[in-house]
């Protein structure tokens, strides 16, 4: 009898200790792009940090780190509006602000080079020029460029990817994110030199809910500027805080100026679009 019951409480004790495992496993189960579509809302985003690394064979050519915040574009999906702060590069710390990356949109620079041309008195540099509302050209060609913010994206990086547990890796060419309506991908400057031949190699892992807890990328761009082409872009984001309360507010206007001084002399110019 003694030995029946210490078998029952063994037999217990597994099922007990099995039942997370098979719950976390239906849990990861779920589809990502529904769950990121139920937490998508205006008024709401999501907090990341992100490690840049541009490369050259097996020379590391610069690091740079990057801490901020998406607001969500609504239920559909994609950023609204963002607020990113930058270290780690050779002109010192920037932060950016902007908003809506199509035509009427506006972004805020300070720190960084602009910081160095800006008007005495003003911290923030005011642009509502196109071509500089790309988030590349607030943020850098260093970016991130998969935004798990945006079902598409999320869709293709799934279909073209291995599911293996919590990741998803893969490969996906600039033209299939193209193809997939990748809204960041085409409001960035590598997605508009149309480098359709170019791969892209990720690694997406999964919360026990569904959401992307993080964005490992890593790609060599086979055209572009001169001073780009065979570098290689290595990005690893993490993000946290889904479907939190965001509300992105530009910067106070009497610490803004819509013009730069260079060398102190030379001021109300404005860069090319």
């Amino acid at each position: 009898m003694r030995n029946m019951i210490l078998a029952l409480l063994a037999s217990g004790a597994l099922l007990a200790g099995a039942a997370p495992v098979h719950a976390s496993v239906r849990a990861v189960s779920k589809d990502p792009v529904q769950v990121l579509r139920n937490v998508l809302a205006s008024g709401h985003g999501v907090s990341f940090t992100e490690t840049a690394t541009l490369s050259k064979g097996t020379k590391k050519l610069a690091e740079r780190r990057r801490k901020g915040v998406f607001e969500f574009n609504g239920t559909a999906g994609g950023v609204k509006a963002l607020d990113v702060t930058t270290t780690g590069g050779e002109h010192g710390t920037e932060r950016v602000i902007g908003f809506n990356h199509e035509v009427g949109g506006t972004s805020y620079q300070s720190g960084g080079l602009v910081g160095k041309w800006l008007k005495d008195g003003k911290t923030w540099w005011k642009n509502s020029h196109q071509l500089h509302l790309w988030h590349t050209e607030l943020l850098g060609y260093d970016e991130q460029i998969l935004n798990p913010t945006e079902p598409a994206t999320v869709a293709a990086m799934l279909k073209n990817g291995r599911r293996n547990g919590n990741t998803v890796t893969g490969v996906i060419t600039f033209k299939e994110l193209g193809q997939a309506r990748s809204l960041w991908f085409g409001h960035s400057t590598q997605g508009s030199w149309g480098l359709t031949g170019t791969k892209l190699s990720y690694t997406l892992t999964l919360t026990s809910s569904g959401l992307i807890s993080r964005v490992q990328s890593r790609y060599t761009l086979a055209g572009g500027l001169d001073e780009l082409v065979g570098k290689t872009f290595s990005n690893d984001t993490r993000y946290q805080g889904w479907g939190s309360e965001v509300s992105i507010k530009p910067p106070d206007s009497r610490d803004t100026t819509t013009e730069l001084c260079v060398n102190g002399e030379i001021c109300n110019w404005r860069l090319p679009d």
